[in-house]
C-alpha cells in the first residue's frame, strides 16, 4: 500500500493545490495545501517522520488532490475543506465556547439589549463577537448602568406603570423608565451612545459628550453639565475596565506558540500600547512543523473569533503569511499586517507571549500528570485490569414517586466530558425504587451501545453508581444481561452526603479516605453526577408544573415558567394574594390565576 501511494504521490503535478488523505473507509483524515503538490505529498512517504505522521501514514488508503490557480486560492480551498470534513489529524480548535454577540433590537421602540449566540439575519443589530458570555453580560449591565437604562425583563411601553419602581431606580442606576414619564428620544439617545461604544467609537463619543457638557455649562445648566461630566468619566473607564471591549477592539495581537507534550497557542491583545487581555488554547502536539501548525492555528483562531486587529505579531513566519494577511484583510474590510519581528520592542512582545505560552503549557502538563497519577492510584486501589481513562457515573433523582430520572456523567482522563453526559426518564417504575431505577438506566445505556447508537458508542473503563451494594449489583446485572463486562463500584456517602468509601457488588468495602488524590477524584465525580441528576429532575418537575398552569386562561409556557421562578412552586402560587400575583402578571391574567386556584380550593 505504501509503495502504491508513494508512486501516486510522485505522479502529482508540480502545481499549487490541496490534497486529501483518506482512510480505508473513504473518510478524509487530513487536508493540506502545497505550493507544489508533488513535492509536499511525496515528503510524507520518504525519510523519517514524527510518531504522529507515521501513525497517520499507516491509515492512509488513498490520496485525492485539487489543483489551484494560486497559493491564495489553495489556502481558501484548504480552509473550506477542513470545515467540511473536520479531519482527525488536522489542527481543529473547538468552537464550543462560542464567542457571543451583543444584540440590540431594531424593530420596536425601547429596544432591549441582550447576549446572543450568533448573529442572525432577523433585522436586529449585532456587535461582536466578544470574548465570553459572562464578560458580555457584565458589559451590558455596565452600559445600562452608565446610561441609566433599565436592566430588567419589562417590555416598554406595554409595562409602563404596572409595578412600582425597583431598587435600581432608588440607588440611581436607572432613570425609572417603568413609570412611563420619560421621553422616548432620551432613551434612543442613550442607545445611540451604547451603539457607538460597541462599534469601537468611544473616542468620538467622548468628544461629543465633552462638547455637550461645554454647551450646558455655557448655558448655565450646571447640574446637567455635572451629569454629563460623570457620564464622560464612566465612558472613559469602560475601555480600561471592561476587558471584553478592550480585547474586541485591540489594534495589535501578539501570538505566542510553544510546543512540548502539549502545544499552546496564545493571543495577547494590545490596545493603544497597553495589554488588555489574552486568549489561549491547548491542543495535542500537531503533526505539522512549526510554520504549518502556526498557519493552521492563525486561520482557525480568527475564523472562530471573526475579529481582526490591524497588526498581528507572530514568532515565526509561515510561508503563506502573505496569503493569510490578504485573507484576513478581505474579511476585516481593512488592512491586516502580519509581522514576524526579529528585534526591537515588538520582538520583546513576542518573547513575552512565548514565555506566557510556555508557562501555561507547563501548568497544563503538571495538571495532566496529577490527574494521570490519581487514575493510576484508582486503578491500583480497585485492582482494575485497564487504565480508567473513561469513567461513567450514574445517579437517581426523584420527588417521591414522581419525576424519577437518572443522570449519567462521563469523565475522560479525570475531566468532565459534558457533551457526553446523558439523561434518562425512568419509564418502567411508578414508585420510588432506586435499585430498579439503576437497573433500567444502565440497561438502556448498554442496550443503546449494542444497537450501535452513536451517542453511546464507547464503553467505560469503569462504572460508578451513586449508592450501596444493591444499586451496584443492579448495575452489574444490567450490563451482564447484555453480555457486557465492566468494573462496577458504588459510591457510598456519609451522613453529611459526602463521599465515604467505595463498595463492590459483592459487598467489599474499599476505603479511599487515606488516599487524597483518589478521594478527591471520586468526590468530584459523585458531586458532579448528583448535581446533574438534581438539575434534570428540577427541569422535568418544572415542565410538569408548567403544563398544569398552562390550563389557565392567559398562561402560556413563558408565563408559567416566570410564575414558577418567582414563587418557587405551584403551592405558593395557589396561596398567593391578588397583589402578589399582579407583581408578575398583568391585572387581567392575575385575576384568572387567582380565580382558578380559589375555585380549586373550594372544590377540595
Amino acid at each position: 500500500m505504501k509503495n502504491n501511494l508513494n508512486t501516486k504521490a510522485r505522479k502529482l503535478p508540480k502545481l499549487p493545490g490541496v490534497y486529501l488523505m483518506k482512510d480505508i473507509n473513504g473518510t478524509v483524515i487530513y487536508v493540506g495545501k502545497a505550493k507544489s503538490l508533488k513535492s509536499r505529498v511525496s515528503s510524507y512517504f520518504s525519510g523519517e517522520q514524527t510518531l504522529k505522521v507515521s501513525a497517520m501514514r499507516e491509515k492512509i488508503a488513498d490520496i485525492e488532490y485539487i489543483v489551484a490557480s494560486s497559493e491564495f486560492e489553495a489556502l481558501i480551498l484548504e480552509n473550506s475543506l477542513i470545515k467540511q470534513h473536520k479531519p482527525h489529524y488536522n489542527v481543529l480548535l473547538k468552537d464550543d465556547k462560542g464567542y457571543p454577540f451583543i444584540r440590540i433590537e431594531s424593530n420596536r421602540d425601547y429596544p432591549a439589549i441582550t447576549v446572543a449566540n450568533r448573529a442572525n439575519d432577523d433585522g436586529a443589530l449585532y456587535y461582536g463577537p466578544f470574548g465570553g458570555r459572562s464578560a458580555s453580560r457584565d458589559l451590558i449591565s455596565t452600559l445600562l448602568k452608565v446610561f441609566k437604562l433599565p436592566n430588567c425583563s419589562k417590555k416598554f411601553p406595554k409595562d409602563f406603570g404596572k409595578n412600582r419602581t425597583c431598587l435600581n431606580y432608588h440607588i440611581g442606576n436607572c432613570s425609572g423608565w417603568c413609570m412611563g414619564t420619560r421621553d422616548l428620544a432620551e432613551y434612543n439617545a442613550a442607545m445611540t451612545n451604547i451603539k457607538m461604544i460597541l462599534s469601537g467609537k468611544t473616542d468620538a463619543l467622548i468628544k461629543e459628550l465633552t462638547a455637550k457638557m461645554e454647551r450646558e455649562a455655557d448655558d448655565l445648566k450646571f447640574e446637567m453639565a455635572a451629569l454629563t461630566r460623570d457620564m464622560i468619566s464612566a465612558v472613559s473607564g469602560l475601555v480600561n475596565e471592561q476587558r471584553v471591549i478592550a480585547t474586541s477592539f485591540a489594534d495589535t495581537d501578539v501570538i505566542g506558540f510553544v510546543r512540548s507534550a502539549k502545544a499552546c497557542f496564545l493571543v495577547m491583545h494590545y490596545y493603544k500600547g497597553d495589554l488588555k487581555g489574552q486568549d489561549y488554547v491547548l491542543i495535542d502536539d500537531p503533526i505539522e512543523n512549526d510554520e504549518e501548525a502556526l498557519s493552521f492555528l492563525l486561520r482557525e483562531h480568527y475564523a472562530l473569533y471573526d475579529r481582526y486587529p490591524k497588526e498581528i505579531l507572530i514568532p515565526i513566519n509561515p510561508a503563506d503569511s502573505a496569503e493569510i494577511a490578504k485573507l484576513f484583510s478581505e474579511k476585516a474590510g481593512h488592512s491586516v499586517k502580519i509581522i514576524s519581528p526579529q528585534r526591537g520592542e515588538k520582538m520583546v512582545l513576542i518573547k513575552n507571549a512565548n514565555t506566557n505560552a510556555a508557562q501555561i503549557c507547563q501548568t497544563e502538563i503538571s495538571s495532566t500528570q496529577r490527574r494521570n497519577r490519581a487514575l493510576e492510584l484508582l486503578k491500583k486501589t480497585l485492582n482494575l485490569d485497564n487504565f480508567p481513562e473513561r469513567i461513567e457515573a450514574f445517579d437517581i433523582s426523584n420527588l417521591g414517586n414522581e419525576g424519577i430520572v437518572a443522570a449519567m456523567t462521563v469523565h475522560i482522563k479525570a475531566r468532565p466530558a459534558k457533551k457526553e453526559y446523558r439523561k434518562f426518564r425512568i419509564r418502567g417504575i411508578t414508585e420510588q425504587n432506586d435499585v430498579a431505577s439503576v437497573f433500567e438506566a444502565v440497561s438502556r445505556r448498554f442496550s443503546a451501545y449494542s444497537d450501535k447508537d452513536e451517542k453511546f458508542s464507547k464503553l467505560p473503563d469503569l462504572l460508578l453508581i451513586d449508592g450501596g451494594v444493591p444499586q451496584t449489583l443492579a448495575a452489574k446485572s444490567a450490563a451482564e444481561q447484555l453480555g457486557i463486562t465492566v468494573p462496577v463500584f458504588g459510591m457510598v456517602k456519609d451522613s453529611k452526603h459526602k463521599t465515604k468509601h467505595l463498595v463492590s457488588p459483592e459487598g467489599e468495602t474499599i476505603g479511599i479516605s487515606g488516599n487524597v488524590a483518589v478521594f478527591s477524584l471520586i468526590g468530584k465525580i459523585q458531586e458532579e453526577t448528583h448535581r446533574f441528576a438534581i438539575d434534570y429532575q428540577k427541569k422535568t418537575r418544572n415542565e410538569r408544573l408548567a403544563t398544569e398552569l398552562s390550563g389557565i386562561n392567559g398562561i402560556g409556557k413563558k408565563r408559567a415558567e416566570s410564575l414558577l421562578r418567582h414563587f418557587g412552586s405551584v403551592k405558593n402560587i395557589k396561596n398567593a394574594s391578588m397583589r402578589e400575583l399582579r407583581e408578575v402578571l398583568p391585572a387581567n391574567v392575575a385575576a384568572e390565576v387567582f380565580e382558578y386556584f380559589t375555585e380549586s380550593k373550594e372544590k377540595t
